[in-house]
């Protein structure tokens, strides 16, 4: 993998943007022409999410989708290369003052989203968004050596990332400290079916992780949902909207839910955008 990364990803990076989108339409042709990379389960998810929509909306919407992931990917491998600056250019928060009041207060922020539109810009980016301290919550990579090279580059802006093994650890320390800290929780994947949130999402019994409300309602740390929108092609705009105050106040499954409903609805503006190669639905709702 070393080399692979030192003699064809990074020299990737490093080239134009008009040269990234060239080789990110060959690039969908491939995943969705030939290769037809995970096409069953990306079909499969959009007919079951759209029950109304005709096969050729279907097929639009796969295409679009298509197109939309490998300019994820190449993004991805730019990203190793982007600038401060140019990570700002193209990836923008249009509200940062509300987290201000909270920052002043030395109180730390939840923000909740999606693998909708480009996750990776915001996870290289969060630690400049905000007068926060910037963390990102993620799963670690099963190459170890690739994930410890990966994470130096995702945090050279002043992100930090943590995963499953260190996040309570994280949580507990930058608490006890005052040190204000906005952290980046993706919910859209659940693992465990009982140990998700269950409801009804894009017409389908889907199990969320549930992590987020947990890690809110145990610190009562106000949460935020980052909706991310796609300008244009490269570029990216976010704004943030108060999910819940005061945690502890909230019913159970009042935070995620509420989650859940904002993505819903962005979905069904823009469904090429969410990753649909995943097998989101493969468990079922326990029936205990």
């Amino acid at each position: 993998m070393r080399i692979v990364f030192y003699i064809f990803i990074l020299p990737l990076s490093k080239l134009p943007f008009p040269l990234i989108y060239g080789l990110s339409n060959g690039l969908s042709f491939v995943l969705n022409r030939i290769l037809k990379y995970r096409k069953e389960v990306v079909v499969k998810n959009l007919r079951n999410s759209f029950p109304t929509h005709s096969e050729s909306e279907i097929k639009t919407i796969t295409n679009q989708f298509y197109d939309h992931f490998a300019d994820l990917i190449l993004e991805g491998i730019k990203n190793l290369s982007l600038s401060k600056k140019q990570v700002l250019q193209r990836y923008a928060c249009k509200n940062p003052e509300i987290l201000m009041p909270y920052f002043n207060q030395k109180k730390s922020v939840i923000l909740v989203s999606a693998h909708y539109n480009n996750w990776e810009y915001m996870v290289l980016s969060l630690g400049m968004q905000f007068k926060h301290h910037g963390v990102g919550v993620g799963k670690p990579l099963s190459d170890r050596w690739f994930d410890k090279t990966l994470n130096r580059y995702r945090q050279r802006y002043g992100t930090e990332v943590v995963f499953a093994s260190n996040v309570r650890e994280t949580f507990e320390t930058y608490k006890q400290q005052e040190f204000p800290t906005a952290y980046m929780m993706l919910f859209d994947q659940a693992h465990n079916p009982k140990k998700c949130y269950w409801t009804t999402f894009l017409n389908q019994d889907t199990g969320f992780i549930f992590g987020p409300e947990y890690f809110a309602k145990k610190y009562d740390f106000p949460v935020f949902y980052y909706n991310v929108k796609k300008v244009k092609r490269g570029f990216y705009e976010f704004d943030l909207t108060l999910i819940a105050e005061h945690p502890n106040q909230t019913e159970y499954g009042e935070i995620t839910q509420h989650s859940a409903n904002i993505l819903e609805q962005t979905i069904n503006e823009k469904p090429p955008y969410w990753l649909w190669s995943h097998r989101r639905w493969k468990h079922k709702r326990p029936t205990e």
